[in-house]
């Protein structure tokens, strides 16, 4: 298991069993800002939902490599980053990410996700990363593109969301490109 400082503050940790309560609580306390912009919060409604996630993220984990971690800040629980299943014949991971109430606009996510871009890229040695969000979700967004993402383009009605579906755009990032950037 690792973790890694992204400042004197915030850490990263991967997920334990020991974290489904204050996920389950960072979710109920941030339940209104985030179902706007993802499918599963609505369903997670009893802490056995965290239970069931957390399991099936280790499980992922043992199996496939990926990897899903917490953002503590102040030893709080501050929000969720992970690869989705990491495809090996292809080299390429996608990340998906949320951040609890009061946690916005102080720059975790950005760090959090720079981390998770340098090790697939560099240490996992995968060839593209790519990260979705809605059109409509500025801050989601901006993150990828301060990261030097390249936008690939708009999926139309990519995703179900409790007020309708929502186009995703769709940021890349390839291995010799982050090189480069680094």
């Amino acid at each position: 298991m690792f973790t890694y400082a992204l400042d004197e503050r915030t850490v990263l940790r991967p997920l334990t069993k020991e974290h489904v309560q204050p996920l389950f609580e960072l979710v109920e306390m941030s339940r209104d800002r985030l179902r706007q912009w993802l499918p599963w919060v609505d369903s997670t409604t009893e802490i056995s939902h965290t239970e069931q996630f957390v399991q099936s993220a280790l499980k992922q984990a043992a199996e496939n490599g990926s990897l899903t971690a917490g953002i503590w800040m102040d030893n709080e629980l501050a929000g969720i980053i992970s690869y989705h299943e990491i495809n090996w014949t292809h080299r390429s991971v996608s990340i998906g990410y949320w951040l609890g109430h009061g946690y916005e606009g102080q720059g975790l996510m950005t760090s959090a996700c720079r981390v998770f871009v340098e090790y697939a890229l560099v240490e996992l040695d995968l060839h593209r990363v790519e990260i979705r969000s809605a059109t409509t979700n500025r801050r989601s967004r901006g993150i990828p593109e301060r990261l030097g993402f390249v936008l690939e383009g708009i999926v139309r009605e990519a995703e179900l969301l409790p007020d309708g579906y929502v186009n995703h755009a769709v940021y890349g990032m390839l291995q010799n490109e982050w090189k480069q950037l680094r």
